[in-house]
């Protein structure tokens, strides 16, 4: 049975019921109704029933329902007692209490369930005496107890007001309880009622109100519910602590939640298309190895964007920001590939000879290995154009499997180039480096910094100093990108610098290069170049991979010496293109070609040679010396033509183009001519009486520094004294004015030059012979090197 409490009707078709009774005490009817000895029972599971106080009862076990309907019938009177065990179903005699209420069925109600709902109001104490009956329902013997009469006492009184008083303070705190409670509370003047309905409605547990039901002396009763009530407001008060702060948490969730909800159908209404992408952005965040600061700006970021409409100019740069740190790899690198003797074949398939420079890469590796850290050289190739340095760095990548990356320098004229510019500006971006590197999706690739010598340097920026940040080991580890205000490691990345001319570069940013120098190419080197990677990639482009034929070795020369001039490989491809050309033509035609190319044919497809060695043979006569210079394409042959005039004053005139360093070197060999002519067999008066005129062909090309001196002094002694210069004959050497010869610079490519020319002997200064010994000794056959030390020598080999 279920008991709840009772304010008014619980159907529409009952008729209400006040929970008090007009006389508030059932007792005391005028007309009294005679309690009988024997009373059938009723049990209730979970409630007890007190004096006077009326409730309602929904009766379900069919024992109950047939003493209900039995005792409505008759005198209206039940003996209402409480199971010891609510969870018993089918109680027995021994699973009900002694002391219960007498109580009067008021209503009985059939419901459409097939139920019975009864109300009853509690008149008068009693106690089982003996059980009559079992079956159909309980019946039982009966002694009614009455309360032990009060004598006049205040404490009772104050006892019931303050019984008064906790109660409205539960009702108060209680949020389930109705305020009409506290209405009826006030207007119950009866004590013992007053008691009876407190304890009736009490939330205490089912033996403490039997406790209290069993209590003869009113008083007693008054002081046990008094102490419960207190219990009862203190858990009231606790539970009303707790209730509120959840109810304060839950509330403040609630709101962030419905505002939260709100805003977004409101960015959804205005312009929603930038949920998905913010959340796109998240997701991606959450995957993203990086650093604390970086994943700190890009929730700041985030949350800015969260708030821009779509439309907004700013919320272009704020996307395009977060975006630029989502793509850029952060923490990411690729595994290096240890593996040397693999990294050797790699490097050696690709490039035919560069010794100095594989040395050096598999020497990174071999630390790389064996450390299994290190920062990365900063390397600087530098040599003439066409001999393979940018395809070197592509090669270097495949050998350590880095991913490749080029950044053409070429030109560069402002620093937000390498730097990026701030990001306030309009189409502003991030610098070179990091958009190189965003590119390759990680942070440790090989870099090539293409012609690092022709960066710009003008009123509009430079470059230059920009990258000295990038190229500085020590710096590198925390490079600041305008666009992307955030620090970024480079330490990692292995930057390899090109250039043709390293006077070009910076004193500080060639400071933090190290310089690598690869000359050109001897024409043994370029016929394997030629035999290995040309010839190939030519036969492909044009068509003709399954076509055999023949090249030979001499053949190969003969393009090499007669149709190029240069120390890279660039100009011989050209020449092999034209050659795969007509070859294809021919093959389109006749559809066979010939098995073997002849250097006939190789004549009729180029054409006469561009380039012979006969001018060497022809231009012998006095005054006419052979030097060798260096230019950024290589070494090459410079013809110094010196002659006198008659009737003169003894000035010398230069032509040809000359730079301040050469002019000053003709003027010091002319002084220690005069200063030493007897010595030579010259007449000291030929200095005053004749004109002296220094010619350098090609007087469009400009010429300079101090390598001639000692060919611009074979030539003025050759023409002073009539004496021819040695044929096939070429030097080079800077003089001072005490006749010494001193070393110069560029020595692989002017060896290579003479040789390509076809000359067969060269004077230089004995210490420069270290210099020699680098070229390879094969490529130099059949070339005579004399060293010298002063002037002397020099005209004793040179003039015959």
């Amino acid at each position: 049975m279920n008991h709840k409490m009772f304010l008014g009707g619980a159907e529409e078709e009952m008729e209400f019921m006040p929970i008090i009774p007009l006389n508030e005490d059932g007792s005391e009817n005028n007309d009294e109704q005679p309690i009988p000895a024997e009373l059938p029972l009723l049990p209730l599971r979970n409630t007890v029933l007190f004096p006077g106080v009326v409730l309602p009862i929904t009766v379900g076990r069919d024992k109950s329902i047939k003493a209900v309907n039995d005792a409505y019938k008759a005198d209206k009177l039940v003996g209402v007692v409480s199971q010891r065990d609510s969870n018993v179903e089918e109680p027995t005699v021994s699973d009900l209490v002694d002391i219960g209420t007498i109580a009067k069925i008021v209503k009985l109600i059939k419901m459409p369930d097939g139920g019975t709902t009864i109300i009853i109001q509690g008149k008068k104490r009693f106690k089982t005496e003996e059980i009559t009956s079992e079956e159909p329902y309980f019946k039982a013997k009966i002694s009614v107890l009455e309360d032990e009469p009060l004598t006049d006492d205040g404490d009772f009184g104050a006892m019931v007001g303050s019984i008064k008083e906790l109660a409205a303070q539960i009702i108060h705190l209680s949020p389930n309880m109705p305020s009409e409670a506290s209405i009826i509370l006030k207007n119950i003047e009866n004590p013992s009622f007053l008691i009876h309905f407190v304890s009736s409605n009490l939330n205490s547990t089912l033996i403490e109100k039997q406790r209290l039901l069993e209590i003869n002396n009113i008083k007693a009763r008054a002081e046990v519910l008094m102490n419960l009530l207190h219990t009862e407001l203190q858990y009231a008060e606790l539970k009303n602590k707790v209730t509120n702060k959840t109810r304060a948490e839950l509330d403040k969730q609630q709101k962030d939640y419905f505002l939260q909800q709100q805003m977004k159908a409101i960015k959804e209404e205005l312009g929603g298309e930038n949920v998905a992408e913010v959340n796109e952005m998240r997701k991606k965040a959450e995957e993203k190895k990086w650093p604390v600061a970086a994943k700190e700006m890009f929730s700041k970021g985030v949350e800015k964007l969260e708030r821009m409409h779509p439309s907004t100019p700013d919320y272009s740069i704020v996307y395009n920001h977060l975006d630029l740190m989502l793509d850029l790899p952060w923490d990411d690198y690729t595994k290096d590939q240890y593996d040397l003797k693999k990294a050797k074949k790699v490097l050696d398939n690709d490039h035919y000879g560069m010794e100095k420079v594989k040395e050096r890469i598999l020497e990174y590796l071999a630390v790389l290995k064996l450390k299994g850290d290190m920062k990365s050289p900063i390397l600087c190739f530098v040599g003439p154009p066409g001999i393979g340095k940018t395809s070197l760095g592509k090669s270097i990548a495949n050998a350590i499997a880095r991913k490749y990356v080029r950044v053409s320098l070429g030109g560069l004229h402002d620093e937000s180039e390498i730097r990026g510019h701030r990001k306030t500006y309009i189409g502003a971006m991030p610098g070179r480096i990091l958009q190189s590197i965003r590119k390759t999706k990680s942070s440790n690739p090989v870099m090539i910094l293409d012609e690092i010598d022709k960066v710009g340097n003008d009123f509009r920026g430079d470059p230059s100093s920009a990258l000295l940040e990038v190229l500085d080991p020590e710096q590198n580890n925390n490079f600041y990108d305008n666009y992307l205000e955030l620090e970024y490691d480079l330490s990692k990345v292995l930057f390899i610098a090109t250039a043709n001319n390293l006077q070009n570069i910076a004193p500080a940013l060639r400071d933090r290069l190290e310089i690598i120098d690869l000359s050109g190419y001897a024409i043994e080197e370029k016929i394997e170049i030629a035999k290995r990677h040309l010839l190939p990639k030519q036969k492909e482009a044009h068509g003709l991979k399954n076509v055999s034929f023949k090249i030979s070795d001499a053949v190969l020369e003969k393009v090499i010496t007669d149709y190029t001039r240069e120390s890279g490989v660039r100009d011989l491809d050209r020449q092999l293109a034209s050659i795969m050309r007509n070859l294809a033509k021919q093959y389109a035609v006749k559809e066979k070609l010939k098995p073997t190319i002849s250097a006939g044919d190789v004549t009729k497809i180029l054409g006469k040679s561009r380039f012979s060695n006969e001018i060497y043979k022809t231009a012998n006569m006095a005054g006419v010396a052979v030097g060798l210079a260096w230019t950024y394409v290589g070494g090459d042959i410079l013809f110094i033509e010196t002659t006198t005039s008659d009737n003169g004053k003894g000035e010398l005139k230069l032509t040809g183009n000359l730079g301040n360093v050469m002019k000053e070197s003709a003027t010091t060999a002319m002084t220690y001519l005069q200063a030493n002519a007897k010595k030579y067999g010259i007449d000291p008066e030929i200095f005053t009486k004749k004109n002296v005129h220094i010619h350098i062909p090609e007087g469009a090309t400009p010429k300079d520094g101090p390598s001639a001196g000692i060919t611009l002094m074979t030539a003025l002694a050759s023409s002073f004294t009539g004496k021819r210069v040695k044929p096939y004959l070429a030097m080079t050497g800077e003089i001072t004015l005490r006749g010494q010869v001193l070393p110069v610079g560029g020595i692989k490519e002017k060896v290579l030059a003479a040789k390509r020319a076809g000359l067969k002997e060269i004077i230089m200064c004995s210490l420069n012979e270290k210099d020699v010994q680098e070229i390879d000794q094969s490529f130099i056959k059949g070339l005579k090197i004399n060293y010298v030390k002063n002037m002397q020598q020099v005209l004793d080999m040179a003039l015959a």
